[in-house]
């Protein structure tokens, strides 16, 4: 039985990449910003699957209680041999967090790294952690642009280059981690999931969303790939890795610069550090 955290397990990929892992009798920790409907997960799950289904609330817009979440679980479990940063939003307008940071690149991205390094010591106690990352196809639309970082000194907002920024974020970190963890028992991964029918797409504009909707597949298709990153020996010694469901996995130049990776690693590093 493998100890499988999961963020944003409450609906859509987090949700069915649950339900594959309790059906197999995983033990599976939901991490959820909305507790009401993680208790109706937890109970869909635990009816329908036979592996033991704990929450922990989450809230990835506040680095402080992205800090206090990951405590309790340090302090509860003695390891994890998977964590999915699944968890992530799509904002139509210029949002920011509890922090000021822009929210793609707060809640979908910084959180996530101050969460991920704060569980690493429970990872390197499994016989072999696994970090997989939701990256995206809308990398290739990103850019590293610090000076956007906070979302007062954002100049000209678009939410796709945003979203896609964001993205390309979750990759550069999936690969400077996978380079500082190589000697070790841990390996860190991302994927992009396809344009999934999920409540992630439905918070765009009615013509928008209708253009989308036609190339949208079942939150079932990634939740199978992921469980095979997760668990399958195929996946044992792969570090470093891009997969993709929907496309070929296609990098775009910016996420192959390690430099650029190195360099977003360390801008991070000095906007959570306080809390390590």
């Amino acid at each position: 039985m493998k100890k499988i955290l999961i963020t944003g397990a409450n609906a859509g990929i987090g949700l069915k990449t649950a339900e594959q892992f309790v059906n197999e009798g995983h033990h599976v920790i939901l991490a959820c910003r909305n507790m009401e409907k993680a208790q109706q997960a937890r109970q869909l799950l635990q009816q329908q699957g036979k592996g033991q289904v704990d929450l922990i609330e989450l809230d990835l817009n506040s680095l402080e209680k992205v800090n206090h979440s990951a405590n309790q679980i340090l302090s509860q479990y003695n390891h994890i041999d998977v964590l999915i940063n699944n968890a992530g939003l799509i904002s139509t307008h210029l949002a920011r967090t509890e922090d000021g940071f822009e929210k793609h690149f707060g809640v979908n991205y910084l959180g996530h790294y101050l969460w991920t390094l704060k569980l690493l010591p429970l990872l390197k106690k499994a016989q072999q952690g696994r970090i997989i990352h939701l990256s995206s196809l809308a990398h290739w639309a990103g850019r590293i642009q610090p000076e956007n970082f906070h979302a007062d000194h954002h100049p000209a907002y678009h939410t796709f280059s945003s979203y896609g920024s964001s993205k390309l974020q979750n990759l550069l970190f999936s690969h400077v981690l996978a380079k500082q963890l190589q000697h070790s028992n841990v390996t860190s991964n991302a994927i992009h999931p396809g344009v999934v029918d999920s409540e992630l797409y439905r918070q765009l504009p009615k013509l928008q969303y209708r253009v989308v909707s036609l190339a949208l597949i079942p939150a079932s298709k990634p939740a199978q790939l992921i469980k095979k990153m997760a668990l399958d020996k195929s996946w044992a010694k792969k570090n470093g890795q891009y997969a993709s469901v929907q496309t070929p996995a296609l990098r775009s130049p910016k996420s192959k610069d390690m430099q650029l990776a190195q360099q977003l690693y360390d801008l991070s590093y000095d906007l959570i550090k306080q809390y390590l």
